[in-house]
């Protein structure tokens, strides 16, 4: 049970929050709606539209909106998004993919005849995808509105967004260092972004200088934006004047989108991937995510005891690297749209085949065949409960730092960068082709206890997404640990992130050295980074306890949100 675990760092106080020190025993409990975000001002505008009298999935749109407009460095409504959504009434778990397909004009031989062996990643061209973000929101308020109940109209949940993009917000911490990070002349492909004039009227001042914390940052031409949205829905932004705007800029310069690429685009709902964990039940979305990965690692570590390895032994984070290693090896040989490809799910995520995966585990040597790909994380994560046990998991990207740079004018739309992640090869199981869905990193998670909503979860963080997700549930539901606790805890990234050049393990500073003088022991390529470094994502968390229903929500000290409920 939660609040009964101790370990010898720290100890839960008398109100069942974790404190490790004291700047970090937050726990916030209530009994109605809890939210959490990677931003505080998205937080409040999806708390304020629960005490107004929304639903759950009403204000994770109003705070997915309102993240669209404050954190354009990891998400904005020219990104995609994927939905996990429990309904407290009818006990049905629904899963929504609105992620954008490649242009009818996005072809291999479109790139070869440039010269190009792999699509730019950033710049026009590497704008080939349709933005999917106001199709979820749409499609899921659509079916809160009729199977949930709610007092409020779409409209309203486009006001906290409408007023910090028309009035400004304080820039933070993560937006300074992002778009310094991208305002670098020297490397002219990649990190140049100043050289889009819609990235540079946007998002740096006047005088073509980063916004620093504090100072208050503008974007009158999205307030228009969100404001048509907000007046006529999805359809303004699909068949009206923004896809012109976008369609036309992107065309005078070379892109690829049509009006038709926009009118055709839909949000589709699916079916949601499951495994049994313990006694638990992990949710998750189908391919084109990585979900089946995040599952994967699960089902391999029901076959170890993990408790009896002790949390944040080596064994502990050797294991679920390793089972990392497995799921990664699937995931890299079949994962792409499964409108294209047929994808064996039964047998991936079957028991046998996990009991398959944990017999080739080494505990004492670290496998070396695993070559993971390079999927960035230039992401957000956001979970809602509402008073009537209602459940949203949500994440919502541009996939790099700024995604593809472009900003159509008069949009003030960022336009995402995904579908540079598609292959040239026509080999490669996730090659591009028009209509196509890309790869997505981008895979949101629920764990269900008896039929109802136990951990709502996620995280920022390409690769590292599904390592930090079984950081939280082995933390959580193995050690009975608080959530604030589960992601406050040291953790690792195997692979590759934020456009980093080399594989290697990742580790924070504060995981003791005899733990990581072992695992080099073992053969794992250690690189030790800062304590709380935002490589490792930006995670969140909301735990229901299943006898009192009080929620317990979690945010990540690596990021600047916050977890607040009512």
């Amino acid at each position: 049970m939660l609040g009964l675990a101790t370990t010898s760092a720290g100890a839960f106080d008398i109100t069942g929050k974790y404190c490790d020190t004291p700047s970090r025993c937050v726990n916030p409990a209530t009994t109605q709606g809890m939210v959490t975000t990677s931003n505080y001002l998205a937080t409040q505008a999806g708390l304020k539209v629960l005490r107004d009298g929304g639903n759950a999935i009403d204000a994770a749109i109003a705070a997915a909106a309102t993240l669209a407009v404050v954190y354009p460095q990891m998400t904005t409504i020219g990104g995609d998004n994927f939905w996990l959504i429990h309904n407290a009434k009818t006990g049905e778990m629904r899963a929504l993919n609105a992620s954008g397909r490649a242009g009818e004009k996005a072809t291999i031989d479109f790139y070869k005849q440039k010269g190009l062996s792999k699509i730019p990643a950033r710049g026009y061209l590497a704008a080939n995808t349709v933005p999917g973000v106001i199709s979820g929101w749409d499609e899921a308020y659509r079916y809160g509105k009729q199977s949930m109940g709610s007092k409020l109209n779409w409209s309203q949940l486009m006001d906290s967004a409408i007023g910090y993009a028309q009035d400004g917000f304080a820039v933070t911490p993560s937006l300074t260092k992002w778009a310094q990070i991208n305002v670098n002349p020297a490397d002219q492909e990649f990190r140049n972004l100043q050289r889009f004039a819609g990235f540079k009227k946007t998002y740096l001042k006047a005088d073509g200088s980063v916004y620093q914390v504090g100072e208050v940052l503008k974007q009158p031409e999205l307030a228009a934006t969100l404001r048509m949205i907000a007046k006529d829905g999805a359809k303004a932004f699909y068949q009206g004047p923004i896809a012109k705007k976008i369609v036309d800029e992107l065309q005078r310069n070379g892109g690829l989108l049509t009006l038709k690429d926009f009118a055709n685009h839909k949000a589709n709902w699916v079916t949601p991937l499951k495994v049994p964990y313990r006694d638990t039940m992990a949710y998750n979305l189908p391919p084109n995510t990585q979900g089946m990965a995040s599952l994967e690692i699960l089902n391999v570590l029901n076959n170890f005891d993990v408790k009896k390895l002790g949390e944040g032994s080596a064994d502990y984070y050797h294991l679920i690297i390793e089972a990392t290693k497995e799921a990664f090896a699937d995931r890299d040989r079949y994962l792409t749209d499964p409108e294209f490809v047929k994808i064996p799910l039964d047998f991936l995520l079957s028991k046998q085949h996990g009991i398959d995966q944990a017999k080739r585990i080494q505990m004492a040597t670290a496998a070396t065949a695993v070559k993971p790909l390079d999927p960035k994380g230039d992401t957000i994560w956001l979970g809602v409960v509402d008073k009537d046990g209602n459940a949203v998991s949500l994440i919502q990207s541009v996939y790099h730092d700024f995604g593809s740079g472009i900003v159509p004018e008069g949009t003030g739309v960022l336009l995402q960068n995904r579908g540079s992640f598609f292959s040239l090869d026509k080999q490669h199981i996730n090659h591009l082709a028009p209509g196509k869905r890309t790869f997505h990193t981008l895979n949101p998670a629920m764990l269900l206890k008896d039929g109802k909503p136990l951990l709502v979860y996620g995280t920022m963080g390409g690769e590292g997404q599904p390592q930090t997700q079984a950081a939280i549930v082995t933390r959580i539901v193995d050690f009975g640990m608080t959530p604030q606790d589960a992601i406050n805890g040291p953790r690792w990234l195997h692979g590759r992130t934020w456009g980093a050049v080399s594989n290697d393990l990742k580790i924070e500073g504060r995981t003791p050295l005899a733990v990581t003088d072992e695992l080099k022991k073992r053969g794992h390529p250690i690189n030790v980074v800062e304590d709380y470094t935002d490589t490792m994502g930006h995670a969140g968390a909301i735990w229901i306890d299943p006898a009192t229903k009080v929620r317990y929500g979690a945010t990540d000290p690596r990021g600047d949100g916050v977890a607040a409920g009512y």
